[in-house]
């Protein structure tokens, strides 16, 4: 890194190497992609002399990387893999007596990946203020509490808490850690390193259905909780290995025991909110999820009901999983020759083939019917997680994207808290889940519609920006006409003089 004299000063005329420039440059430049809940924008450090410190690329910060994996992986595998628990707990609690069981039994896990995405404004929050090992640490702790506590319970209602809330809310604040971390550690490889690392979400939903599945028919549900407490206590010792690499003014801080809060408007960021496409985008994704999380609560128990025994319905969660991992890799490469808030039509096509396919659920009569429907709905799952973060950086600019994405999650733990609810009550009024599945198609295609305008609003506010004079250029044109004008005057009774002559 060159020192401070040698490098060129910043431009300040507005143009591609200014400090607010465009947001895909500024992507570019922090790495490349990012996933969905990926608030890994890479994290400005400044060394002491005040430059900006380069990240190693390497070194420790593979450990760092397989620890973030092994994060990524057990906290979304438990969860994407909550349909085989949801079967297991309706068995266990379920004594025929109660006509609403379903209904709350789908209360635990809704509430359980509600209250992670409901969480990560605050987690934000805390990273900040505490650093990535000390949130990671007692997030995994607290999560190791949560799941061991669920394993004593003997009715549904303490799992609200112990399952739902305690152990989600220790889950959320070891995952957002997890991914802050990797942009201390890369810059120039961090889009591959946060492919591998999201990568181990596919790879756990992948396995873990099959391995709940033999642990619950040998051992029970309350020990197979017990079991999955190993992965938490895993990702408890994986949370020392994110090792701080420079120390900033809060560290500095806390060793002379005069920690200070930064500013309010730092910690609390809503002027993203006042970029109308952004507001457009907060409102079409929570719109857009209300049945999203259905299909992974419910479908084991709509297969048991309609095809009993006969076939095993975890290898749809295995689908679901192979594809959208594909689906992360493909869309996300393609969304690199999709310019600016264009990749938006990304996410419209996205949830279109999620409505329909949901809609699709109740019509296979076959099983292999809803296999290839899940493979095409993990597909495009794949390409609605994988644009969430370039989508940002685009709407709000790379200074804004970390907290911009964070508000998002906690509007979208709204519909995805309440969507499997409804849906339960519905098979148990019914007695099946066929309206179910119909009805949690239609928020997908009404929240992508809503979508289809962003563009265009971005669109009409960059020329709206390009349009306003900056003060500086207002000044410069004023002195240029006044110049013009005192020229314009001086030359003229010259000119006269001259044909006078």
């Amino acid at each position: 890194m060159a020192p401070a004299s040698e490098r060129p000063p910043p431009r300040d005329d507005g143009g591609p190497a200014a400090a607010s420039g465009s947001p895909m440059e500024a992507r570019r430049e922090n790495g490349g992609e990012r996933c969905a809940g990926d608030e890994s924008a890479a994290v400005p450090r400044v060394a002491a002399g005040g430059d900006a410190a380069e990240p190693p690329e390497g070194g420790w910060g593979w450990v760092v990387m397989l620890a973030a994996m092994w994060c990524n992986g057990a906290v979304f595998g438990i969860q994407n893999s909550c349909g085989v628990l949801f079967v297991s707990m309706l068995q266990l609690f379920g004594g025929g007596q109660d006509k609403q069981m379903a209904f709350k039994t789908a209360w635990v896990s809704s509430l359980s990946m509600g209250m992670v995405f409901f969480c990560s404004p605050i987690v934000s929050i805390f990273t900040d203020l505490f650093g990535c090992r000390k949130v990671a640490v007692t997030g995994a702790a607290l999560g190791f509490v949560g799941l061991l506590s669920s394993s004593f319970v003997s009715t549904i209602e303490p799992l609200y808490f112990t399952y739902g809330i305690l152990f989600a809310c220790g889950c959320s604040f070891a995952y957002q850690p997890s991914l802050v971390i990797l942009g201390h550690y890369f810059k120039k490889r961090l889009g591959l390193v946060n492919g591998i690392v999201t990568a181990g979400s596919s790879l756990f939903t992948v396995s873990l259905p099959f391995l709940l599945r033999v642990l619950i028919d040998s051992v029970g549900l309350f020990n197979t909780l017990r079991v999955l407490c190993i992965l938490m206590f895993i990702l408890f010792l994986a949370g020392f290995t994110y090792k701080p690499l420079v120390s900033n003014t809060k560290d500095e801080g806390e060793k002379k025991g005069k920690f200070r809060f930064p500013p309010e408007k730092k910690v609390f960021n809503f002027s993203v909110f006042k970029v109308m496409s952004y507001r457009i985008w907060a409102l079409g994704i929570p719109a857009a999820l209300f049945g999203y999380f259905v299909p992974y609560v419910h479908l084991m128990k709509h297969v048991e009901d309609r095809f009993g025994d006969s076939v095993q319905e975890e290898v749809l969660l295995l689908c679901l999983g192979v594809t959208s991992g594909i689906g992360r890799l493909i869309f996300g490469r393609v969304a690199d020759y999709i310019p600016g808030a264009k990749k938006v039509y990304l996410q419209v096509a996205s949830f279109f083939f999620i409505g329909l396919m949901s809609m699709m659920i109740p019509v296979c009569h076959v099983f292999g019917g809803l296999i290839a429907v899940c493979l095409f709905m993990g597909l495009f799952d794949g390409c609605f997680i994988c644009i969430m973060a370039p989508i940002a950086f685009e709407l709000v600019g790379a200074q804004d994207v970390s907290q911009a994405i964070g508000f998002l999650l906690g509007l979208m733990s709204i519909p995805m808290t309440v969507g499997p609810p409804i849906a339960g009550l519905l098979r148990d009024r019914l007695g099946t889940y066929d309206v179910a599945f119909y009805l949690a198609g239609v928020p997908p295609l009404i929240g992508g519609a809503i979508l289809c305008i962003i563009p265009w609003v971005h669109e009409r506010h960059k020329l709206k920006e390009r349009a306003k004079p900056v003060d500086g250029e207002t000044t410069e044109k004023m002195l240029e006409n006044e110049s013009t004008l005192v020229s314009d005057a001086t030359e003229k009774p010259v000119k006269e003089m001259e044909s006078g002559v």
